[in-house]
């Protein structure tokens, strides 16, 4: 990322949503930013491992788990999943685990927090949807730019 996102707001800020909600940096990349793919999911984490398993291209995984941190989405292996095929972050709204494995990936990571408890694998949830966190829409196809400061979204 070239820009820092108060920079980006004080430039374009009728065009970006911020996002209030606040998230904890993770990843090795507490900067990044590329083009929104989502997957809803809640306390389910086989559509996000399948999804971090296709070519990312640059692209930001933003995972609507409801704000649950009863279990965690994404852990050190599919993190890992998301760097070998070229992804450029994640966002969870809700809980990771294998924090410090992560925080050695070159990724951008949020989440809202973490917890070592392992989610279903079921497969539950939708792909490539529009989700709304925190009053803010990420749609599939915009673009989402995260740093040390926050979110913002592409309306």
């Amino acid at each position: 990322m070239t820009i820092a996102t108060a920079d980006l707001y004080d430039d374009r800020g009728d065009e970006l949503d911020s996002v209030s909600l606040q998230f904890q940096d993770i990843g090795g990349n507490t900067a990044f930013d590329g083009t929104i793919r989502t997957v809803r999911c809640f306390r389910d984490n086989a559509l996000v491992k399948a999804t971090l398993a296709t070519p990312g291209e640059g692209a930001v995984l933003v995972v609507d788990g409801g704000g649950s941190l009863e279990s965690a989405l994404v852990g050190d292996l599919i993190a890992a999943s998301a760097v070998e095929n070229g992804w450029a972050g994640i966002i969870v709204n809700g809980a990771i685990r294998d924090r410090e494995a992560i925080g050695g990936l070159p990724l951008g990571v949020k989440a809202l927090g973490s917890n070592p408890r392992k989610s279903a694998k079921d497969g539950v949830g939708d792909v490539d949807v529009v989700v709304e966190i925190a009053g803010v829409l990420f749609v599939p196809g915009k673009r989402v730019w995260a740093d040390s400061d926050g979110i913002l979204v592409e309306r």
